[in-house]
């Protein structure tokens, strides 16, 4: 549960205990598929994930082999405009 760790635990965890930890602390969590890896953190308000968007941009240029514009247009049009409720991910660009 959320008061057995601290922020420091939470950064160094492997994709899948950030997975296993949302999905207990907010079981009604939505992720995006495939982008397991880009995940940043979660809103302590509502649970609501949210993911780097330079991480997805690579994964997409990575494991779909785009070219950065090509992922960038998949970005914008397929993910982050996709609203998929009240818990629709956040796409974060960090300054």
């Amino acid at each position: 549960s959320w008061n057995n760790i601290n922020t420091e635990q939470m950064k160094t965890m492997k994709t899948k205990h950030k997975l296993d930890f949302i999905a207990e602390c907010y079981p009604e969590a939505i992720t995006a598929d495939g982008l397991d890896d880009a995940i940043m953190g979660f809103c302590a308000a509502s649970g609501t994930v949210v993911y780097d968007y330079d991480k997805c941009l690579k994964i997409f240029m990575e494991r779909d082999n785009m070219d950065y514009e090509t992922a960038h247009e998949h970005m914008e049009f397929n993910v982050v405009s996709a609203y998929v409720g009240d818990l629709t991910p956040i796409f974060i660009h960090n300054l």
